[in-house]
C-alpha cells in the first residue's frame, strides 16, 4: 500500500458541497473538487485489505481494483492508476458522479471508508484533462454488425465492449440525443450533460454509430447478426386514486426530462414548479431529484411523502458490514429544503389518499393519510390521520415497475411477474439473435449494476458469435 497508516493519519474528506443557498440558484455542479495533493492523501488511507470487500459483490458490481489504484494514486502515479481503472469501469466520469458508493460503505473502514468516488472522478478528469483517455480504436473489426437498443448505462456500456472487441456497433434511441437517464432522467447538477455528450463523442470516435429519434423494430434483426435491448425499466408506478389525469400531476422521470430539456435549451420548461406548492411522492434518490429541481424552479414550498418508516440512525442488527447501511442519509436536495423552509421536507408513513381539482380539472390540494401495519403486516390507512395539504404540483417518484408494454408488444415479448426480461437460466438470451441487459433485464437497480450487466451481456454474445471472450 502507499501509506500503511494513512488511515490513521489522514481523516475522511469528501469533496465539498457548495453552500445550499448558493446552489439554487444554477444547476451547475453541487461539489467543489479538491487538489491533486489532498486526493493522493485520500488515497493513502486505503488499507489494501487481503479480502477487499470494496471490489466484492457487496462492494462493487464491476469488480474494480479499487486497492490498486488507490495505491498508485496515492504514490502519484496518476495514469497508472487511471490504466487500472479503465481496466473494468467504462465511464468512471458517471460513476464519480452518480454512484451511490456501495464500495465505500463496503470499506474495512466501515462509515469512515475511503473516498472512492471522489478518488475515481479525480483520476477520470484528470485522464480527460491531460489527454490520457483518446479514442481507442479497434486493430482488427470481426465483421459481426449488432445493434442496441437504447443509450442508458446499460446500453452505452455493452456498445463500448463490443465495439473493443472489434465488433461493429449501431446504437438505436428513441430521444433527441444519447444517453436514456444519464442525459434526461439525471439532474444536470449531479451530472452536467456535458460530460455525456464528450463520452458519446469518444464513442463515436472509436467508431460506434448513434441514430437518433428512431423507435427500433424487430426488422431490425435479419440486418444484424445480434440484437441487444437495453430499454429499461421505464413503466413508472401509479398512484391508486381518481384525477390522476388532473393537470399538474406529473410523474417524475417526466418532469425531470422536461427540466433537463430547459436547463440545455434555456427555454422555459414545459413543467414549471415556480410559484407552486409542490408535492413529491416517493422517498427515494428520483423523489431527492424532483425535491432539489423543484427548489431551483422557485417552488413556494416542497414536502416529500414517505410511505416507509424513518430510516434508523444506525444500522440494525439483521444489517452488518460490509452490507449497504440501510439507514437516515439527508440527501443534496433535503438537505436544500431544509436551507429554504427551515425543516426537513421529509414525510413519514404517509401515502396521498385523494386528489382535488377544480372546475378545470386543475389540481389544487391533495389528501393525505398515515399508514400504519395491520395484523398481516400490511401497510393500511390510519383512520383520523387525514390532512389536507394544498398543492399546484404532483410528482409520483414511486418506482418502475419494468419495462413498458409497448416495447414488449413491439418484440412479442413477455415479462416475468416482476415486468422483467430475466430468461429462466440467468442469461440474456431472449432466443435467437435477440438479448437484454440493464434495468430491462434486472428491474430497476443503480447505474453502476446497469453498466456491470451491459458489460456482462458484451461478453455472452461475444461468445454466442463464435469469438473468444475477453
Amino acid at each position: 500500500m502507499g501509506m500503511a497508516t494513512g488511515f490513521l493519519e489522514y481523516a475522511r474528506e469528501e469533496n465539498p458541497y457548495r453552500d445550499a443557498r448558493a446552489r439554487l440558484k444554477d444547476f451547475d455542479s453541487l461539489h467543489t473538487a479538491r487538489d491533486a495533493e489532498a486526493r493522493h492523501c485520500q488515497a493513502g488511507r486505503c488499507m489494501n485489505c487481503g479480502v477487499p470487500f470494496c471490489q466484492s459483490d457487496f462492494g462493487c458490481p464491476l469488480h474494480n481494483l479499487i486497492p490498486e489504484w488507490n495505491d498508485l494514486l496515492c504514490r502519484g502515479m496518476e495514469q497508472a492508476a487511471l490504466e487500472r481503472l479503465l481496466m473494468t469501469a467504462p465511464f468512471p466520469e458517471f460513476t464519480g458522479r452518480v454512484c451511490p458508493a456501495l464500495c465505500e460503505k463496503a470499506c474495512s473502514l466501515a462509515d469512515s471508508g475511503v473516498t472512492n468516488r471522489n478518488n475515481e472522478l479525480y483520476l477520470a478528469e484528470t485522464g480527460f484533462g491531460k489527454g490520457w483517455i483518446w479514442p481507442r480504436i479497434p486493430d482488427m473489426r470481426t465483421g459481426k454488425r449488432i445493434a442496441v437498443i437504447g443509450s442508458g448505462p446499460a446500453g452505452l456500456a455493452a456498445a463500448d465492449l463490443l465495439n473493443r472487441m472489434g465488433h461493429l456497433v449501431t446504437v438505436y434511441e428513441r430521444a433527441d440525443a444519447p444517453g436514456g437517464l444519464l442525459m434526461y432522467g439525471i439532474p444536470n447538477m449531479k451530472l452536467p450533460k456535458e460530460i455525456v455528450r464528450r463520452r458519446i463523442r469518444l464513442m463515436e470516435a472509436e467508431g460506434v454509430s448513434f441514430l437518433l429519434n428512431i423507435t427500433a423494430a424487430p426488422d431490425l434483426l435479419p440486418d444484424y447478426d445480434a440484437v441487444l435491448l437495453c430499454c429499461g425499466s421505464r413503466k413508472p408506478r401509479s398512484l391508486r386514486v381518481d384525477h390522476m389525469d388532473a393537470e399538474g400531476v406529473h410523474f417524475a422521470v417526466d418532469y425531470l426530462t422536461a427540466a433537463t430539456r430547459s436547463v440545455l435549451s434555456g427555454e422555459a420548461p414545459a413543467i414549471s414548479a415556480r410559484g407552486k406548492h409542490v408535492i413529491v411522492v416517493g422517498g427515494g434518490d428520483t423523489g431527492n431529484d424532483c425535491v432539489g429541481t423543484a427548489l431551483r424552479q422557485g417552488c413556494e414550498s416542497v414536502v416529500q411523502l414517505e410511505m416507509m418508516p424513518k430510516a434508523p440512525e444506525s444500522r440494525s442488527a439483521g444489517n452488518p458490514w460490509p452490507e449497504w447501511p440501510r439507514t437516515l442519509r439527508t440527501d443534496y436536495g433535503q438537505a436544500e429544503a431544509i436551507a429554504v423552509q427551515g425543516s426537513d421536507p421529509r414525510v413519514y408513513e404517509t401515502t396521498v389518499q385523494s386528489v382535488r381539482t377544480d372546475a378545470k380539472n386543475r389540481i389544487t390540494a391533495i389528501e393525505t393519510v398515515r399508514l400504519q401495519k395491520n395484523a398481516d403486516g400490511r401497510l393500511v390507512p390510519a383512520a383520523g390521520t387525514e390532512q389536507t395539504l394544498p398543492c399546484g404540483l404532483l410528482l409520483i417518484a414511486a418506482g418502475f415497475v419494468g419495462c413498458e408494454a409497448e416495447t414488449l408488444s413491439r418484440f412479442s415479448l413477455s415479462a416475468d411477474e416482476r415486468g422483467r426480461l430475466l430468461p429462466a437460466d440467468g442469461s440474456h438470451c431472449l432466443g435467437g439473435k435477440l438479448f437484454s441487459a440493464g434495468d430491462m433485464r434486472t428491474g430497476q437497480s443503480l447505474v453502476v449494476r446497469a453498466l456491470a450487466d451491459g458489460r456482462a451481456a458484451a461478453k455472452e454474445i461475444h461468445a454466442w458469435l463464435g469469438m473468444t471472450a475477453e
